[in-house]
C-alpha cells in the first residue's frame, strides 16, 4: 500500500536495514554511531547534497536518484585514494511524499551498497516544503600520509583521466530530449551515463604512491583541471582529439560539432583526472587490464596559471565557459 509514513517508520521499515553490518551504527536507534578507526588508517570525509530540479530531474526514478547520490560521494573518495567503509545519509522530503518512493530509494541504496562495500550508519530525515533534498556523508580510510590532493601536481607532470568523457553531460541532453537525432542504443548509453555515473572506486586506491594530484571530474573537465593548476599553481595544455571518447559521444559530435563544448566544459562524469610523472606509464597498462578501464592521456602541466587547449590542427582552441557553478 502507496501511503505516507513518520520519521521513526521510514527509518525502521526502509533504513534500518542498510545498517545491519556495522554494529556501531545501532541500527540506526541512537543519535550517533561510534565507529573505531582501524590502525595506520586516517578517515577521508566528504559530503554531497542533490537538490531535485537541480542535480536530478523531478521524473527519475527514486532508485536511479539514490545510485547519483551515493556515487557522487564515493568518486569523492576514490579521487583522494580512499577506500569506501560508512556513509551518513540525510533526507528532506515533501509530507506527501509516499511508502513506494522509499522503498525504491533504499533499495537503490542497498543494491550500490553491496556493489560497492560501504554501509550506512546514521542520518537525519525532515520534511520541507520545497524541493526534495539529499545529503550525504561519506567516510573512506585510506593509509596515514598517502592521501592524494589536488595541489600535488609538478611541472611536466602528464595529465591523464580514467573512463571517458563528455557522456553524462550528453546524457541530460537526451534525458531532456534534446538530442533525438542519435540512435537509441547511444540515447540509452548516455542516459545511463548521467544518471549512474560509475565512481572510480578501485582505481583511485590503486594510485596512491604512482601519482601527484588528483579530482574527480564533477564540474566539467576544463573545471576540474582548472582546480588542480590553481592549487598547484602551475597550468596545463590539453590536447582536444587525446580526450577519450565513447561511440556514443563521437556519433553526437558528428552530428552536432559544436558540443566539443559541452564535453569539455560539462559534469557529472564522476570519472578521475589525475597527474603523474613519466613514470606512470609503467604501471599504466596493469592498471588497465586489472581494472578493464581505459587511462588516456591528454596533456602535460606547464609554467604559470593558464590552461591552453590545442584542437587537431595546432591551433589554441578557445576556452569554454568553466563547468556548472552553484551560484
Amino acid at each position: 500500500m502507496n501511503r505516507n509514513l513518520g520519521e521513526f517508520e521510514i527509518i525502521k521499515t526502509y533504513f534500518s536495514a542498510l545498517a545491519l553490518s556495522e554494529k556501531g551504527a545501532f541500527n540506526l536507534t541512537d543519535d550517533a554511531a561510534v565507529i573505531a578507526i582501524p590502525a595506520g588508517k586516517c578517515i577521508v570525509v566528504t559530503t554531497d547534497t542533490i537538490v531535485q530540479g537541480t542535480h536530478f530531474l523531478s521524473e527519475d526514478s527514486p532508485n536511479n536518484i539514490a545510485a547519483k547520490l551515493l556515487r557522487v560521494s564515493l568518486s569523492d573518495l576514490a579521487a583522494m585514494g580512499s577506500i569506501p567503509a560508512y556513509y551518513n545519509l540525510s533526507i528532506a522530503v515533501n509530507s506527501n511524499t509516499k511508502s513506494d518512493w522509499f522503498e525504491a530509494f533504499a533499495l537503490g541504496l542497498l543494491a550500490d551498497q553491496k556493489k560497492y562495500n560501504i554501509t550506512l550508519i546514521g542520518g537525519d530525515t525532515v520534511a520541507t516544503s520545497g524541493p526534495i533534498t539529499l545529503t550525504i556523508t561519506a567516510l573512506g580510510l585510506v593509509d596515514k600520509g598517502k592521501t592524494i590532493r589536488r595541489s600535488g601536481a609538478k611541472f611536466d607532470d602528464d595529465i591523464w583521466v580514467s573512463g571517458s568523457i563528455g557522456d553524462a553531460a550528453l546524457g541530460l541532453k537526451v534525458a531532456t530530449g534534446k538530442l533525438n537525432q542519435i540512435s537509441e542504443a547511444n540515447k540509452n548509453y548516455l542516459r545511463s551515463r548521467y544518471f549512474k555515473p560509475n565512481p572510480r572506486t578501485l582505481l583511485g586506491p590503486k594510485l596512491v604512491g604512482h601519482v601527484n594530484s588528483a579530482i574527480d571530474i564533477s564540474d566539467g573537465l576544463i573545471a576540474d583541471l582548472n582546480h588542480i593548476c590553481e592549487t598547484s599553481n602551475l597550468g596545463a595544455k590539453v590536447q582536444i582529439t587525446d580526450i577519450p571518447l565513447s561511440n556514443a559521444a563521437k556519433d553526437v559530435l558528428s552530428i552536432k560539432p559544436d558540443y566539443i563544448d559541452l564535453i569539455l566544459g560539462g559534469g557529472d562524469d564522476f570519472e578521475l583526472l589525475f597527474t603523474a610523472d613519466k613514470s606512470f606509464q609503467k604501471i599504466k597498462k596493469k592498471l588497465t587490464r586489472a581494472l578493464d578501464l581505459n587511462l588516456t592521456k591528454i596533456g602535460s602541466i606547464i609554467s604559470g596559471d593558464s590552461i591552453q587547449i590545442f584542437d587537431q590542427y595546432g591551433e589554441i582552441y578557445p576556452l569554454p565557459k568553466f563547468g556548472y557553478a552553484h551560484f
